[in-house]
């Protein structure tokens, strides 16, 4: 098929099918379609950079030792008691088979080979179905009946950047008490009035907008915050900035040893929220391709990552209104990375 695609699809051709490429395809489409989809394929190749596109089939992606950076898991069902796994980049597994599609022999307790350690799982169960969670520490795998430690970490749904707030309900919170710089107030009130603006022009909807004294446990509880102002102005920044990894008060905005001055600077970041760790708060950003993305949905990317510091006096840069004197990831436990990214 390359070969042919490569002969048809010239310098020539313009922007559509060329006619012989169009029914050839129509045939290949037509082909697939008529054989189906196969519901529990023997072998599964699959890559990601990101735990929010984490699942393949009866494989899921529960943990990466570094986001961004390429991982591959190659898993195979050699017969029925026995699985062999190949991993890059990644240190949790979920392998989950349904019943009444599961290959295992249900009188076998099956084994799972990864990364050449052979592992004794669970036997299928007495409806037919299987499931078995791996996690990888130190270079060891093993079985375990939990991924949940007690410890903050990166996790499907819960990964970054700050775009992935926005895949999921969310509620704007402005303000109610005044800003500990002028000029940063108004930096905060004018950006959210764009975020606004922007969601209903690009995604056609209302975003919800409640002010922080109006915020209740239940909104805590059901949605990603996305907190406009600063920790004077936004009662709920103030109840949280002590447990935000970058530091922020009337003075000055500092990670780490450095410290900028906060009457020009201020953060902009995803972090898991410490008031409801199962959701993200969303300091003064709204969906980074707002800025000035707006007219191709090619664009349509993140244009920054967890975090950054942005000098509102800076000449303005994709994804903020606003020069990003530094960004970067948070690690896989949501930790600050030891140098400048």
């Amino acid at each position: 098929m390359s070969t042919f695609l490569g002969k048809r699809l010239g310098p020539k051709t313009e922007h559509k099918y060329e006619p012989e490429t169009k029914i050839q395809l129509a045939r290949l489409v037509d082909e697939t379609v008529a054989r189906g989809r196969n519901p529990m394929p023997r072998r599964i190749r699959f890559a990601t950079w990101s735990l929010r596109y984490n699942r393949m089939f009866w494989v899921t992606v529960e943990g990466l030792a570094k986001h961004w950076e390429r991982a591959w898991v190659d898993a195979g069902i050699l017969n029925p008691h026995e699985i062999k796994i190949k991993t890059e980049n990644v240190t949790g597994l979920t392998l989950s088979m349904p019943a009444g599609l599961c290959p295992l022999d249900a009188t076998l307790r099956p084994e799972v080979q990864v990364n050449g350690q052979m592992l004794e799982a669970p036997q299928v169960q007495a409806d037919g179905s299987w499931k078995v969670l791996l996690m990888e520490r130190a270079g060891r795998w093993a079985v375990v009946h939990s991924f949940a430690d007690g410890q903050l970490g990166k996790r499907h749904g819960l990964q970054g950047p700050i775009d992935d707030a926005f895949m999921d309900s969310f509620i704007m919170i402005e303000p109610s008490g005044q800003a500990a710089n002028e000029a940063i107030g108004r930096w905060t009130t004018n950006e959210m009035a764009k975020a606004v603006a922007e969601w209903r022009k690009q995604f056609r909807g209302e975003p919800k907008i409640k002010r922080d004294d109006q915020v209740t446990d239940g909104d805590i509880a059901a949605h990603n915050l996305i907190l406009w102002g600063d920790p004077r102005s936004n009662k709920l920044i103030g109840r949280i900035a002590d447990k935000l990894p970058i530091v922020w008060d009337a003075k000055s905005v500092r990670r780490g040893k450095e410290s900028l001055d906060s009457t020009h600077h201020l953060p902009v970041l995803i972090y898991p929220n410490p008031l409801n760790p199962q959701r993200y708060v969303v300091l003064n950003s709204g969906f980074t391709f707002a800025h000035p993305r707006s007219t191709s949905n090619a664009d349509q990317t993140p244009k920054l990552p967890d975090y950054a510091v942005v000098d509102i006096d800076g000449p303005p840069a994709v994804g903020v209104n606003g020069e990003v004197v530094e960004a970067g990831f948070f690690d896989e436990q949501w930790r600050l990375p030891s140098e400048p990214q």
